[in-house]
């Protein structure tokens, strides 16, 4: 009687398992859609509050960025941090424009060196001026070359020699990092001199 009695809150334990299951599986996902989900870029207001604490120094440029920011902009600019390949804003846009730095607003990377490279992330054969600096990484037990804007000195991405025939090369960039700034709005937001440089075409 006690072995049957056993087996059958065995066979109870388990179908309610089963059951359970599925609605974990459910309500993790939902966490996971939650956390990958890709935030909208700062609102005005914000770019121009922290070009503000850009000039005031590091510790209260961090300070603002941390309480302004989304948690993944601030872990990916500051913290160096990687957002989830096909998760972020940028990496299937397709319209032209200027992507400039979250912080700073300097133009960095420009559509018409955008290549789809499969990846995930946005991806550029080559970068815009002098505003891209290389430094080597030796994190995570890899030796790689880490991107980063000499302005504000946020972290960006990382740069490969693996690219188009173009040049060669591909520059990976965290979406969470950029700004686009489309074509049609590149004059009223100040970057009309850059239409050109960036071989783009109003």
């Amino acid at each position: 009687m006690g072995q049957t009695n056993r087996t059958h809150r065995m066979t109870l334990l388990m179908r309610w398992a089963r059951q359970l299951v599925p609605f974990t599986l459910l309500l993790l996902g939902g966490v996971c859609l939650a956390v990958d989900h890709a935030p909208p870029p700062p609102s005005p207001k914000v770019v121009k509050t922290l070009k503000r604490a850009l000039k005031a120094g590091r510790s209260e440029l961090e300070r603002k960025a941390k309480k302004l920011l989304s948690p993944l902009e601030f872990k990916v600019a500051f913290k160096s941090g990687t957002e989830r390949a096909f998760k972020n804003r940028y990496w299937d846009n397709k319209e032209p424009g200027l992507y400039v730095d979250l912080i700073s607003g300097r133009p960095l990377f420009s559509s018409a060196h955008k290549f789809k490279s499969g990846t995930g992330w946005p991806s550029f054969d080559r970068t815009l001026g002098d505003e891209v600096v290389e430094v080597v990484d030796e994190s995570h037990g890899m030796r790689r070359v880490e991107v980063r804007s000499k302005t504000s000195d946020i972290h960006l991405g990382h740069v490969f020699e693996d690219g188009p025939k173009t040049t060669g090369r591909r520059f990976c960039i965290n979406s969470a990092a950029l700004r686009f700034i489309p074509l049609k709005k590149l004059k009223a937001e100040g970057y009309g001199a850059w239409v050109k440089k960036a071989g783009l075409d109003l």
